[in-house]
């Protein structure tokens, strides 16, 4: 399989996301409720998921996240013509830098995919460890009376699910491909759905934490991180690098974090700082996941 073919089909589920993500923003910006546009955007963002899927089941998920990280650079032109504004210098210097640290990171990484399936029990035992952990943090989350830290826990949570879900999409993907009218025998299905729902739940607890400017990046960033270590761990996958290229890659993707939580903090301040509609609330948009 050419990784051209993964890559684009990532490619085309950032720009799909972004696309839902937006609708989404510009139909809660009138009074919060659940509208048609609402409805067309969530539509697109699973559209998004679904290409998503199929390029993780062709590629590797080193190729595929950081590719799907570039839904927050995606929606940068959409959001500001929704606006009616163009984005800032800034915005743009943020965007190229992450643009430039994807490109040369999968230039000098070349990921290799991996033919190798995760043991059963083996990604069962990671996955629920890793889940309880999660709850864990919700659970403290919980108790936190300050929004700072609480929005900072839900965020981490729901990105780290997320990431743990990709993972998921990856193993039920393989399976369909072995073996299609089989694919419901295995518990990998299940654990998705449950991770799916969790991250989700988790998602929405991070929105209502009232500090979006921490919860929002945090997803952004968590998601692609644990999604590939989980690859690298479970699954095998490697690049083709020495010690010295590591080092540098792991820089470059430093510089891919910053920029990724400097466009998702950018894109937080401007929700909360939507006009309030007719009845004196403030119609805060509520941005999604790079991968819905």
């Amino acid at each position: 399989m050419h990784s051209w073919i993964p890559a684009l089909l990532a490619m085309a589920a950032a720009a799909l996301i972004a696309g839902g993500t937006v609708l989404r923003q510009k139909a809660s910006q009138r009074n919060g409720a659940i509208t048609k546009g609402w409805w067309a955007g969530a539509v697109l963002a699973v559209v998004g998921f679904g290409f998503q899927a199929w390029a993780l089941g062709l590629g590797s998920i080193l190729l595929v996240q950081p590719l799907v990280v570039l839904a927050v650079l995606f929606a940068l032109p959409l959001e500001a013509w929704v606006d009616h504004r163009r984005p800032s210098r800034m915005d743009w210097f943020w965007g190229a830098l992450l643009v430039g640290a994807v490109v040369v990171f999968l230039v000098l990484a070349h990921p290799v995919p991996s033919d190798r399936r995760p043991s059963h029990i083996l990604l069962a035992i990671t996955v629920t460890v890793l889940i309880v952990l999660l709850i864990v943090l919700v659970v403290v989350a919980e108790r936190c009376r300050d929004a700072h830290y609480k929005s900072l826990c839900y965020g981490i949570a729901a990105g780290a699910l997320f990431g743990i879900a990709a993972l998921l999409v990856k193993s039920v993907s393989l399976h369909f491909i072995d073996d299609p009218l089989h694919v419901l025998e295995h518990a990998d299905v299940y654990l998705l759905a449950i991770v799916a729902t969790l991250a989700v739940v988790a998602q929405q607890k991070s929105f209502g934490a009232g500090d979006l400017q921490t919860s929002f990046p945090a997803m952004n960033v968590m998601e692609p991180a644990v999604s590939m270590a989980l690859g690298v761990v479970l699954l095998g996958e490697n690049l083709r690098v020495g010690v010295g290229r590591s080092v540098l890659l792991t820089g470059i993707l430093l510089v891919a974090a910053v920029a990724v939580v400097q466009l998702a903090k950018d894109a937080a301040v401007r929700s909360d700082t939507k006009p309030r509609d007719d009845g004196g609330r403030r119609a805060v948009a509520k941005p999604d996941r790079v991968a819905d």
